[in-house]
């Protein structure tokens, strides 16, 4: 059996292999895209935005429970065990999407596949953590988030492309069996799981036998009571409403201002394709300059295009230039706040700590989902993303003034704070 060891070079093969299934993870989203919403459209002849954006609320639902799910079950069932069965979860999906009469059934598929998202990107997250150790954890998370959304755009781009000559539907149920399978039979015969590396940075950096706190005790640590945790929270939750309006909002608003198919695509896909090659230098400058900066800066710069798009009218060079800072933005954001919050817990709440900040951030896509369809219906596609810009600015905001330095010395209590922190 090999030595066990913390590192990034000396754990590259199982490193890089995470960063591989983590890209199929996205991959599945991907597809989804932009096809789903003119689905909605066109084969189910739906006319009410908050209709069309069920899919994105059940989605969110799913996604946020199966996060708190692999954080509670990670040290008792094995990361490896909770990715396997991520990925089973997601085999059905592409069938149902693809017999569906009507849309509730594309409804369910879309709970499953957010199953799917929360056990198998939680365990590649933990996963990826638990390999590094402390030392290169940002630039380990921008690595895995990268791989992740890299997915995301590349399959958005193709199916974009795809499209042109093939029904949506087909381009989006023929990808997700794909993947789905491939995916799993390298999960099985592949991957292997994390639980000695966590056990070795416990014994090395912390107390050796603390045992990791019940999710009844992270939940609210986690969500109102430490400052520093609450405040990742909050801004997890704003940014992915942002995301369910990428996701859900603006497809139909560029097509409602005459964008083609292809011209979605290339817009839904040059969002997170900025977002996932930029977060491999956020993760890694986050390591050096802090966690809090980069998290306020995205914010804003998150507003600042989310606006800019509002006012664009839905002409494709403005919403274009809006795709690249809102990917910028939430670059600088998405692998920051996971590692600010690995930072203040030890190795044996990290799972469960992640959990519940990734339950609140995946809550996101169902306020997003339901503010937006709402908005979009009652006021407009740009009222609503207008709406979303303003509460991105005054999460930027909440962040600058709750993010804060831990005063105590190196410490270990009940697993929550062990260090100062580097914001």
């Amino acid at each position: 059996m090999p030595r066990v060891r913390l590192g990034l070079r000396e754990n590259l093969a199982q490193f890089s292999l995470l960063v591989a299934v983590n890209a199929f993870v996205g991959a599945m989203v991907g597809l989804e895209r932009w096809t789903l919403p003119l689905i909605g459209e066109t084969d189910f002849g739906l006319t009410s935005s908050a209709a069309v954006l069920s899919f994105i609320v059940a989605f969110g639902l799913a996604k946020s429970f199966a996060n708190l799910a692999a954080g509670a079950g990670a040290e008792r069932l094995g990361r490896r065990r909770l990715l396997i069965l991520g990925w089973a979860l997601a085999l059905p999906v592409p069938l149902l999407i693809a017999v569906a009469p009507n849309w509730a059934w594309v409804v369910a598929a879309n709970a499953l596949l957010g199953a799917n998202q929360g056990l198998a990107w939680s365990m590649t997250v933990v996963m990826k953590i638990d390999l590094v150790g402390p030392k290169r954890r940002g630039l380990a998370l921008g690595l895995n988030e990268a791989a992740g959304y890299g997915g995301v755009a590349v399959a958005a781009a193709v199916s974009g492309w795809l499209a042109a000559d093939f029904a949506p539907r087909d381009v989006l149920v023929a990808g997700a069996a794909l993947v789905a399978i491939v995916a799993l039979t390298i999960s099985v015969a592949f991957v292997r799981d994390t639980a000695g590396h966590v056990r070795l940075e416990q014994e090395r950096h912390h107390e050796g036998d603390e045992q990791a706190p019940r999710l009844a005790e992270v939940f609210p640590e986690a969500t109102y009571r430490r400052p520093s945790l609450r405040a990742c929270s909050q801004a997890g939750l704003v940014n992915n409403a942002g995301d369910a309006l990428a996701w859900g909002v603006i497809p139909l608003f560029l097509a409602a201002n005459g964008a083609s198919p292809s011209q979605v695509g290339f817009v839904a896909g040059l969002y997170p394709a900025v977002w996932g090659i930029g977060q491999i230098l956020a993760g890694q400058w986050s390591d050096r300059v802090g966690r809090k900066p980069l998290i306020v800066a995205g914010m804003l710069v998150q507003a600042a295009a989310l606006a800019l798009l509002a006012a664009s009218g839905g002409a494709i060079g403005f919403a274009a230039a809006a795709a690249v800072g809102l990917g910028a933005g939430t670059a600088l954001v998405y692998p920051t706040l996971i590692a600010a919050i690995s930072d203040v817990v030890s190795p044996v709440a990290r799972a469960p700590a992640v959990g519940v900040y990734r339950f609140w951030r995946d809550m996101g896509y169902v306020a997003g989902g339901l503010l937006a369809g709402t908005a979009a219906d009652a006021i407009s596609y740009s009222g609503a993303i207008a709406i979303v810009a303003g509460l991105t600015a005054g999460s930027g905001l909440w962040v600058a003034v709750d993010l804060r330095a831990v005063a105590a010395p190196p410490r270990s209590v009940g697993g929550w704070v062990v260090r100062p922190n580097r914001f």
